[in-house]
């Protein structure tokens, strides 16, 4: 079989070989797939390597129709799920769920891709259930999430699904396909894929986004600059309105052309004995617009903020390596003479209690404490130590 399709899924050889049975034999084919794994080991990058394979006459070439529409998401028969939002809706699900329970019209298979299984409502969920309880003969789907412990996936869909672990890529591996893939400087490549944390998607915007290396190296500089109290408090801001700002630039463009989209398709500015009608229904669609628009910039701010405290929490955990001698490569490894100082000046035991007030402040995220709120009481533990 050509490697064509898997060439996105990174470092993974042995989850590569079962789908590609699974792919090429119907003895090995199951209704449902459950992608497991850390962030950046690339899920959702197997499963649509797995849909394409499954789509694709001789198993996976890379190189027919199927395999380049299901690549680029225009498949008739494959649908993708890539929550914007907060969550996945019960109606949005049930939607999906019917049009999967379709006939293929144009492959062998009618595919369900859901890419933040993790995700879903609890109504959702349960709504997807009931089809993998019973699925279509020729529906499968393909589930992602980051572990398949309850709080990501409830047991009940879990137990229908054949799980697929992936790991963290190694280094070398990322760097060799920022190299053979994306085209970037192999020097830029392998500090990128250092840096990264095992994250494909990272190392890539690392390499090609200066603004996401500055950002990086303002939230490395945090760490060593938190002398007094009121240093907490600034360098919060500063987060918080980083983080706003990036979403600002993500969202605003788009947002402005949905509601210009939206004006036009209810027929703005018409005249005539529909035009108050069309109004009104114009109105309801507005509000619901809206409350997209929000969900997916409060997601995209969290997105944003979680991104730094991956940073910081990866800074502690050079600190510890370094303070107790440990035989381990650091994540950080340009900021060693940065990440030495810190070990020099700390305990092991504040070390760790700066890591821990980190990960804290992803957990309050999660359970939507204001985001001003988390970060400075973060900011306050990291320079109380």
């Amino acid at each position: 079989m050509s490697a064509g399709v898997w060439r996105d899924v990174v470092g993974q050889p042995a989850a590569v070989e079962e789908l590609s049975t699974a792919a090429s034999t119907p003895s090995a084919m199951t209704h449902a797939w459950l992608f497991t794994g850390p962030p950046g080991s690339g899920r959702s990058n197997a499963a649509r390597a797995f849909a394409a394979a499954l789509q694709c006459p001789t198993g996976g070439c890379g190189e027919c129709p199927a395999c380049h529409t299901v690549l680029a998401g225009t498949h008739a028969d494959v649908r993708e799920v890539v929550p914007e939002g907060l969550s996945i809706s019960v109606a949005e699900m049930r939607n999906l769920v019917q049009l999967a329970a379709r006939r293929p019209s144009t492959g062998a298979w009618q595919i369900l891709i859901i890419t933040d299984a993790d995700r879903l409502t609890e109504g959702a969920a349960n709504a997807l259930l009931k089809a993998v309880e019973e699925p279509a003969d020729q529906t499968v789907f393909l589930l992602c999430a980051p572990s398949d412990h309850p709080e990501d996936v409830p047991i009940t869909i879990r137990s229908r699904c054949r799980v697929v672990a992936l790991r963290t890529p190694a280094p070398e591996a990322i760097a060799e396909v920022l190299v053979e893939r994306d085209g970037i400087e192999p020097e830029q490549a392998r500090w990128a894929a250092s840096v990264s944390g095992g994250h494909v998607g990272r190392a890539r915007r690392l390499a090609r986004d200066p603004e996401a290396r500055e950002r990086r190296e303002r939230v490395l500089g945090v760490p060593l600059r938190l002398r007094h109290l009121g240093d907490a408090f600034a360098f919060a801001d500063a987060l918080v309105r980083s983080a706003e700002a990036e979403a600002a630039d993500v969202s605003g463009a788009r947002d402005a052309a949905e509601r210009e989209e939206l004006a036009v398709a209810m027929g703005a500015g018409g005249t005539g004995k529909g035009a108050a009608a069309a109004a009104r229904g114009a109105k309801a669609a507005e509000r619901e617009l809206e409350r997209r628009q929000k969900s997916r910039n409060t997601r995209t701010q969290r997105d944003a903020l979680d991104r730094a405290l991956i940073d910081l929490a990866g800074f502690y955990r050079d600190v510890l390596v370094a303070g107790t001698a440990a035989v381990v490569a650091l994540g950080n490894p340009d900021r060693e003479s940065d990440i030495r100082q810190a070990a020099r000046e700390w305990s092991a035991e504040s070390t760790l209690r700066r890591l821990e007030a980190v990960l804290a402040c992803r957990e309050a995220l999660e359970l939507n404490v204001k985001p001003r709120i988390a970060v400075e009481a973060m900011m306050t533990a990291l320079q109380q130590g």
